[in-house]
Parts: C-alpha cells; sequence; structure tokens
C-alpha cells in the first residue's frame, strides 16, 4: 500500500506544472465535447507508458543507453512541434467513432511521458518497491489526478482559449525540449 499510496502522491504533486498538463489542456481546447476518449486516451498511454518504465526499473535502471534515449526523444519532441504546428482542417478533429481525440491524447501523452520526469520517478519508484503493480497503477492515479481537471477545466473553457496560440506555445516548449536532448545526445 505505500507503494502505490508514495507514487501516487509523488506523480500527482510533480505533474502540477508539467508540461503534460499544458498538453492536456490544448488537447481539451482542441477537442471540446470529447472529453472522454481523451481522458481513456491519457489513461491507456499512461498506463503503458508506466508499466514499461516499471518493468525498467524492476529488471535494470540502465535499459537504453543515455545518447540513444535522448536522440529518441529529440526526434519524438520535434516530431509532436511539427503535429502542433499542422493547422485544423474542418472536420478533421473528430472522426465519426469518437478515435480523433482518442489517438490524438494516446499518442501524444505516450510520446509526451517519454523521459519525462514522471517516467523517471516510476523507474526509480519499481527499483526501490517491489511491488511494480502498485508503482504503476500509483504513477497512473497521480498522472490522472492531475491531468483530468485540466481535461475538463480545459474543455469549460475552450471557446475562450486562444487555441492557436496554445499551440504555437506547445510546439516551441517541445522544439525547445527536442533540440535539447539532441544536443544532449550529439552535442558536445
Amino acid at each position: 500500500m505505500d507503494a502505490f499510496l508514495i507514487s501516487a502522491a509523488g506523480v500527482a504533486v510533480a505533474e502540477i506544472g508539467d508540461r503534460t498538463q499544458l498538453l492536456a489542456l490544448m488537447l481539451a481546447a482542441r477537442y471540446p465535447t470529447r472529453p472522454w476518449p481523451l481522458l481513456a486516451g491519457i489513461l491507456i498511454a499512461t498506463l503503458v507508458n508506466h508499466a514499461l518504465a516499471g518493468l525498467a526499473g524492476a529488471s535494470i535502471m540502465d535499459l537504453f543507453p543515455g545518447r540513444w534515449l535522448d536522440a529518441a526523444l529529440g526526434v519524438g519532441f520535434l516530431a509532436m512541434a511539427a503535429w502542433l504546428l499542422r493547422p485544423d482542417i474542418a472536420g478533421d478533429a473528430v472522426d465519426a467513432n469518437g478515435r480523433g481525440p482518442f489517438l490524438a491524447a494516446l499518442m501524444a501523452f505516450f510520446v509526451a511521458e517519454i523521459g519525462d520526469k514522471t517516467q523517471f520517478a516510476t523507474v526509480a519508484l519499481a527499483a526501490q518497491y517491489p511491488d511494480v503493480v502498485a508503482v504503476v497503477l500509483g504513477t497512473t492515479v497521480g498522472m490522472m489526478i492531475a491531468n483530468v481537471p485540466a481535461v475538463l477545466v480545459g474543455r469549460k473553457f475552450a471557446d475562450r482559449l486562444p487555441v492557436r496560440t496554445i499551440h504555437l506555445v506547445a510546439a516551441a516548449l517541445f522544439a525547445v525540449l527536442g533540440v535539447l536532448a539532441l544536443w544532449r545526445a550529439f552535442g558536445a
């Protein structure tokens, strides 16, 4: 129980003001009438990402050499920046099955969590506590505690949010993170 509670509390606090909260807000503004597919995408992406992190923490701490992890992160962040700059097309945001917001949240959150402090926290907690399932469930609950309000608030105020500006700011943030990760991988 300690592993679950410590993991949930630690991640919920660490997630406040994190880039994934900005991402949740941006997605809520983009898909204002579809909060449940967004939340499902966030939940599944977080579970998969944190499960992988928990397994890595439980087995070996140095699963990836730093250079390769940084290179993958850099490319992923730059791809996310490019996606955010793509202009919205009428009818593009939500398809008939509701997969638009679900897939957007699933992919965006999975990529955004790679190398994020909550992923590293999951690795460290799983290395510390023998109950990996409790750690993964705890870190996932912590993520949801922080991001559910962002989706619901973002949805409520979506018509008042400068969506293009949010996209530009988020794209700039991801581009900077991508360049920094590539610099760590291949720079001096």
